[in-house]
């Protein structure tokens, strides 16, 4: 209030920066979509109500809070649609995100969105998001080869029996690799070769390899091998590799086909279903090539699209008066899409006896709700006639949330809402759900709001 004063004309008021002094949320009332529900255009995501001057200045901070963060789910919704039900994703897009804000939203709301976890190690901190990452080059191309790690021995997994070189231990391994799988390899990196000896004696329960700092063919994969098969010999199995660069397809496959190859060779089953992960820049067409069938990958990092959402970089939520003191308020414009719907409304989702969605219906607040097995007469948009509807069920879209200045109910956890978005998408047909030239969902108006807008529409005409 200090700063407005010193910013504001100087013949203000000053009463009216005590009227500010003594505002609060107490009369506010919010109902909102819960978090995690499909939204289609024309239904509010909030509804707020309470002491004008009170709602207009939380029209930014809500708008800031709720745009980006559902622009963001549905890019993620949209990513796990062409990724299908069993490949994991794994947001890593901090380091390309709006800012340390942004980028905690855009974890946060990709897992919610459908991804399975975050490199953001304070997504998982803060909002319980599920953390994982891989080592990076930098890490690889720190060694050289020469270096001797602090204590070389790894023991057992099972704990009993001595300590084993894991350096020499895979030296020896990489002879065996080199003369039986036919890689046609000379010498490999020594310092990658280095660097995954040390992680693997800093996590040998969940050794990885990056398998492509020098070459993945002549260099990363058979030194990946030698040293999860060393691991192997002492009873730990190696948790994954990754590629960063290159044809991701094509070389997934023919990884899997070495790791086949060398768990018949030397008798480890388990190494033929090492999963193998991929990144770098991957959009939705590059998605879709890898989640094709037949592809051998099992993760997919995505971390610019993920978190620019570059199919749509914002989203147009908007905040407008739809009524004051009780009387409906319309905003009338030469642009068709920037007009809005009057007065306080209601929002219901009618669905088929088999659970389908059929439609969304917008109602004036006062009125009755829909019951399910009853006829309904509806507006669809820009239609001449109504038309007529029998809802199988009929679920109310808009929950009281906020009222008095207190939550009404417990948020749900990060983790439900997240199951909310997966079933919700569910429901939806293949023809409103596919990504290309999708069926527009209707979104209709009751009779009596038809109504009012038309009457609102004939009164304001000259």
């Amino acid at each position: 209030v200090q700063f407005l004063a010193s910013v504001l004309p100087p013949g203000t008021d000053p009463a009216f920066f005590e009227h500010l002094r003594a505002l609060d949320c107490s009369e506010v009332t919010v109902r909102a979509l819960p978090e995690g529900s499909l939204a289609f255009p024309g239904v509010p995501l909030l509804q707020v109500s309470g002491p004008l001057l009170v709602v207009q200045l939380l029209e930014t901070p809500l708008l800031c809070l709720v745009s980006y963060a559902s622009l963001v789910a549905t890019n993620a919704a949209r990513l796990r649609l062409i990724a299908g039900p069993e490949k994991r994703l794994l947001e890593m897009g901090l380091r390309r995100a709006q800012g340390p804000d942004g980028g905690l939203t855009a974890s946060t709301y990709s897992y919610l969105g459908g991804f399975d976890s975050s490199s953001n190690v304070l997504a998982g901190q803060l909002r319980g998001v599920p953390v994982a990452g891989t080592l990076a080059h930098s890490f690889v191309t720190s060694f050289s080869g020469s270096e001797v790690p602090p204590d070389p021995m790894l023991a057992p997994a099972a704990g009993e029996g001595p300590g084993v070189d894991l350096a020499a231990k895979a030296q020896v391994w990489l002879e065996h690799v080199c003369a039986h799988l036919g890689l046609g390899v000379q010498e490999p990196h020594p310092g990658e070769r280095a660097a995954f000896v040390a992680y693997a004696l800093a996590f040998p329960r969940a050794f990885q390899g990056l398998l492509d700092s020098y070459s993945m063919r002549r260099s990363g994969l058979p030194n990946f091998l030698a040293v999860a098969l060393a691991l192997g010999e002492l009873g730990y199995r190696a948790v994954g590799v990754r590629l960063d660069s290159g044809d991701l397809l094509q070389q997934a496959q023919e990884i899997r086909k070495v790791f086949r190859a060398a768990a018949a060779q030397f008798q480890v089953p388990w190494l033929e279903s090492v999963p193998i992960a991929v990144s770098n820049n991957i959009d939705e067409e590059a998605l879709a090539r890898l989640a094709q069938e037949g592809s051998e990958v099992n993760v997919i990092g995505i971390g610019t699209s993920a978190v620019t959402c570059p199919q749509q970089p914002s989203l147009g939520c908007v905040y407008k008066l739809v009524a004051v003191g009780g009387q409906p308020r319309m905003k009338l414009t030469e642009d068709p899409e920037k007009q809005t719907l009057p007065g306080s409304k209601a929002a219901f989702r009618l669905l088929g006896s088999d659970g389908s969605l059929l439609m969304d219906v917008l109602q004036l607040a006062e009125e009755p709700a829909p019951q399910a097995g009853q006829e309904l007469r509806v507006w669809p948009p820009g239609a001449q006639e109504p038309c007529t509807v029998r809802p199988a069920q009929v679920e109310p879209l808009l929950r009281l949330c906020f009222q008095q200045g207190q939550l009404c109910e417990p948020l749900p956890s990060l983790a439900e809402s997240r199951a909310l978005v997966q079933l919700s998408l569910s429901q939806l047909s293949p023809e409103h759900r596919r990504l290309q030239s999708p069926a527009q969902y209707q979104v209709v108006l009751s009779e009596r709001l038809q109504a009012l807008v038309n009457s609102l529409r004939a009164g304001a005409s000259p």
